[in-house]
């Protein structure tokens, strides 16, 4: 089997793993990217408040999503991109949780995703200082893109999993998975917490980015 797999990055309007305002998707089949795609999401309600602190991380603001498709509405877009690939994330518990954390808050069904954490390969693969997803791209040989659009995002993850494939020597997502001894795990759906009067309940810590 080839490596086919796609690349995918989430940004979000603040704490909310359901507040996906962005994402990019970045589709490899046998191990060269073929197509790609991101758009704008407009977060839930209860989930839709910009904080400051992400909106300096990705200059994203609520006037940027007034038109964009809802969480519901461009899901089943994300998923007919995928066609069933693994998901590759860097960070992959974060994005596999926005997508949960997405489906769960609008009271959709979670389709089936298997994702492969692409910061778990880059340690299993690299010898680095920090193995943020600049640091850990650059390794990879890809260098000098915009750090937290998520269509470059999910590019430069796309180029550590083909890059760690051919230094580690196999053809497939399964088998790097399996000489880096990272799991591909299934994306679990997630119980969504009820709101005191319907208001939501956004924490003022920053997001922590671990890409």
């Amino acid at each position: 089997m080839p490596l086919n797999f796609t690349a995918i990055d989430f940004e979000t309007a603040n704490s909310s793993p359901a507040s996906a305002c962005s994402v990019g998707l970045v589709k490899v089949r046998a191990g060269r990217v073929v197509d790609r795609a991101s758009w704008f999401i407009r977060p839930p309600f209860g989930h839709d408040a910009f904080l400051e602190w992400n909106t300096r991380i990705h200059g994203i603001v609520a006037e940027d999503v007034t038109h964009a498709k809802t969480w519901e509405q461009q899901y089943p877009d994300l998923v007919a991109f995928a066609e069933g690939d693994v998901l590759v994330a860097h960070n992959a518990r974060f994005d596999m949780g926005v997508i949960a954390g997405g489906c769960s808050a609008t009271g959709i069904d979670l389709a089936e995703h298997h994702s492969l954490c692409s910061l778990a390969v880059a340690r299993k693969t690299y010898t680095l200082d920090s193995y943020r997803l600049p640091v850990a791209a650059m390794a990879a040989g890809f260098h000098g893109f915009q750090h937290h659009d998520a269509a470059a995002d999910a590019e430069a993850c796309a180029a550590i999993v083909v890059h760690a494939a051919g230094h580690h020597g196999v053809e497939t997502v399964e088998a790097l998975g399996a000489v880096t001894r990272v799991t591909i795990a299934p994306v679990r759906a997630r119980a969504e917490k009820p709101k005191a009067a319907n208001q939501p309940r956004l924490s003022n810590r920053p997001m922590v980015f671990a890409d």
